[in-house]
């Protein structure tokens, strides 16, 4: 076969292969409270000059991750917790090497298990001791379903921790005791929002801070209060490119570039106007007033690390299942 036919030959082989057509969109699959949060980011990205639509998801982080394994096509997650994006990479969903794909190990914010209480604060509400007093009533997501219950359920272990010199009996004691105060688990943050700003069940929210300062701005300082703990749980809100969905769709630099955003002194600007602490150095700088001072401990310190804690207290009949008597 000659130089010639050979050219042809490929040349209708390339002419009949289909050719992916440029995407406009992408799908953001994203946990439960940050709706208001990427409505804020999609509308400043926009103002960039940027044209492509950013469609939206929201539930539990956990069940959200549990979502695009059953082929929700999301094309990026901005998740609350590195373990479900760990699902989607042992999924095949996610690039093993996710975090070093932006910087801050991907995490472009973060935020904290705070408390939210009514005016006045009439439990007197100031630690997480306080939520295992008999007649508190405590409202925060299933750590079965949300990310935001895990960091809760990590925080109070934390602190349970310190204040009981390790004593995994005192421990467990007092996380039972906090569980048994919680009337109903909903399956996410926002849920468990409604369920005590509107449904007004319990004496108080365990949520994230961004979460707790945003509701006293809408609702009113003169009906709710927020209230920080002496300690919490750095809780980083990591975010992925889920590279089955973006080759499959030929996406990839849109789901880049809108990522990218986020890191932006821009993309951080909405973040800290959405109450979500940034990394940005100079835009915390400017939004110090905002966030009071907090000793935060983290993953690695308090527990060995995001494995250990999978394995240990997450997995099915772990340290978790031991104390959740309201399953």
């Amino acid at each position: 076969m000659n130089k010639l036919l050979l050219s042809a030959v490929a040349a209708l082989a390339l002419a009949s292969s289909p050719v992916l057509a440029q995407p406009t969109d992408i799908l953001n699959a994203s946990y439960d409270i940050a709706r208001e949060l990427f409505e804020a980011e999609n509308a400043a990205y926009a103002a960039t000059g940027a044209t492509v639509t950013i469609n939206q998801s929201h539930a539990g982080s956990s069940a959200q991750a549990r979502a695009v394994l059953e082929g929700l096509q999301a094309d990026v997650v901005t998740f609350n917790q590195v373990t479900d994006i760990q699902k989607l990479v042992e999924g095949g969903y996610v690039s093993e090497d996710w975090t070093s794909e932006f910087p801050n190990n991907a995490a472009p914010f973060y935020s904290f298990p705070s408390f939210l209480v009514r005016s006045g604060n009439p439990k007197a509400i100031k630690d997480w001791g306080d939520l295992a007093a008999e007649g508190v009533q405590v409202i925060f997501p299933n750590p079965k379903t949300s990310g935001n219950g895990r960091y809760t359920y990590l925080a109070a272990r934390a602190w349970a921790t310190e204040e009981y010199a390790g004593d995994e009996a005192k421990i467990e004691e007092f996380l039972t005791k906090l569980f048994a105060n919680v009337p109903v688990f909903e399956t996410g943050g926002r849920a468990a929002t409604t369920a005590f700003t509107e449904r007004q069940l319990g004496d108080v929210l365990v949520t994230f801070e961004a979460e707790t300062l945003a509701v006293v701005k809408q609702l009113g300082a003169d009906k709710y209060e927020a209230v920080v703990p002496s300690v919490s749980f750095l809780s980083e809100f990591p975010v992925a490119i889920v590279d089955k969905v973006v080759d499959a769709r030929g996406s990839r630099d849109l789901a880049k570039a809108y990522l990218d955003f986020l890191f932006t002194p821009e993309g951080q600007e909405v973040a800290a106007a959405n109450f979500h602490r940034p990394q940005d150095e100079a835009v915390a700088a400017a939004h110090a007033a905002t966030f009071p001072e907090i000793r935060l401990v983290t993953v690695e310190d308090a527990f060995g690390g995001w494995d250990k804690v999978a394995a240990e207290h997450f997995a099915d009949g772990g340290l978790l299942d031991r104390v959740f008597v309201n399953q």
